[in-house]
């Protein structure tokens, strides 16, 4: 899999009839007034036409359905929005908080071929299923009509709602893996792998720590996360370009062994294969480790005093490059069409404004989400939102985010990384061995 290091396509235009209000007729107008001296006109036997009130277009409402937000961004993104668009009402729909039961709602609804939500947010692994599945409107012609850049988004983020040669869906807010390090121990951040692991067994217990790095090992979506990271820095791949099993690389096993290697060693937590993004977070808030992998977030704990140690003592870089360079792991959330909606013109309209310009701006100003739109960085008022923002080192982390295998049988390849991946880390078998059964099985798994 190719690494991005640097900055970082829509289906079916449907002409929508609107339907017109009455037209009221305007008051009979006098015939005019004769000129003086001059003889009067002929009285008309006809009445004088009337001037038709212009038409007004009908009013469309759009339901759009997303997670609990407790911020103001989306309230502030629809009200901008119909600003703009008056004939647009919105109407916000709650999915639950736990993404599981929202992915099992829409699958109930989109299969009964319903139309009572027109857009809607979807985890970053979903596309490629609701794709095949047939629930999504492909956006590649409504993409291409209105010109949409998509090079001035982050490719990774982009790339996910790409399955089939199509785009079915535009990226809303980006999460990725990143380093986190103690500034106040660290004098450079680590450039490659190896150089964090020469760091992080000379910083081992330096200034309170009893650890040099931490990660997320345990078995479970964290896990492939940071399979995922190890695999393409070192150039390897799951699934190649056209959704075959690739795994079985020496990229692929070579990114495993340096990930085995970290978590064989002696400077990281001797459980570190039970550890989650909470015991990962935790350990390093204590000032217990000069490093850790996590998403985001990580940086606004760091500099909370309530629960943080090391207030004011944390910087951000990419994660570690391997053979082919820096990756993070791609997370975060995309925005749809409903393949059924009755109003796909309005929908597509209000879903390029969330993921264009001036929606992204509002979501990263009063939501604190991470723009996939890349020149949104450069706004000044987003660079105020969060100091990650105006953080090069930040966007240039996110920047090289790649997603995981885009497949609509995602959720099978990832039990398989995580089982063949975690036996490897427990030492029962080679890296080798691990990339053989993982292709062996995805193999299976994808004939079926």
């Amino acid at each position: 899999m190719k690494v991005l290091k640097g900055l970082t396509s829509v289906g079916l235009t449907l002409s929508m009839l609107l339907s017109l209000a009455a037209c009221s007729s305007a008051p009979q107008q006098s015939a005019p007034t004769p000129a003086p001296q001059q003889p009067a006109a002929p009285a008309s036997t006809e009445a004088p036409k009337s001037e038709p009130t212009p038409p007004a277009a009908e009013k469309i409402k759009l339901v759009y359905a997303r997670g609990k937000d407790s911020t103001d961004s989306t309230k502030k993104l629809v009200e901008a929005f119909t600003a703009a668009n008056p004939n647009i009402e919105i109407e916000v729909r709650e999915m639950p908080s736990d993404t599981g039961q929202s992915h099992d709602q829409y699958v109930t609804m989109f299969s009964a071929q319903s139309s009572e939500i027109d857009v809607f947010d979807l985890d970053v692994i979903w596309p490629a299923e609701f794709a095949q599945a047939g629930y999504l409107l492909p956006l590649d012609r409504l993409m291409e009509q209105d010109s949409i850049d998509t090079g001035k988004y982050i490719k990774g983020a982009m790339d996910a709602g790409n399955f089939g040669g199509q785009q079915w869906t535009m990226p809303k807010f980006i999460d990725a893996g990143l380093l986190f390090y103690r500034k106040d121990m660290v004098k450079e951040a680590p450039k490659t792998w190896d150089d964090l692991i020469s760091q992080g067994k000379a910083l081992n217990g330096k200034e309170g720590t009893k650890f040099g790095y931490l990660m997320q090992a345990k078995q479970y979506e964290g896990l492939v996360c940071n399979f995922v990271e190890f695999s393409a820095a070192y150039g390897g791949k799951i699934l190649d370009e056209q959704g075959n099993v690739a795994v079985n690389n020496p990229g692929t096993i070579k990114g495993l062994n340096k990930m085995m290697e970290i978590v064989k060693s002696d400077f990281v937590p001797k459980n570190i294969t039970t550890f989650t993004e909470t015991e990962s977070h935790t350990t390093f808030l204590e000032g217990q480790s000069p490093f850790v992998r996590n998403w985001p977030y990580q940086f606004a704990m760091a500099q909370d005093q309530t629960q943080s140690k090391i207030v004011d003592k944390v910087a951000i870089a990419p994660l570690p490059a391997g053979d082919a360079g820096s990756a993070a792991a791609l997370g975060g959330w995309m925005g749809g069409i409903n393949k059924f909606t009755k109003h796909p013109k309005e929908a597509w309209e209000f879903l390029k404004f969330m993921t264009g310009p001036e929606g992204q701006k509002i979501s990263a100003v009063h939501g604190g989400l991470a723009p996939t739109y890349l020149p949104a960085y450069d706004e000044a008022d987003v660079q105020k939102a969060s100091p990650l923002f105006a953080n090069k080192d930040f966007v240039d982390g996110v920047s090289a985010a790649v997603s995981r295998p885009t497949t609509p049988i995602y959720p099978k390849i990832s039990e398989v990384i995580q089982i063949e991946v975690s036996k490897a880390l427990a030492g029962q078998q080679t890296a080798e061995q691990a990339a053989k059964n993982m292709e062996t099985q995805m193999n299976a798994l994808m004939k079926k």
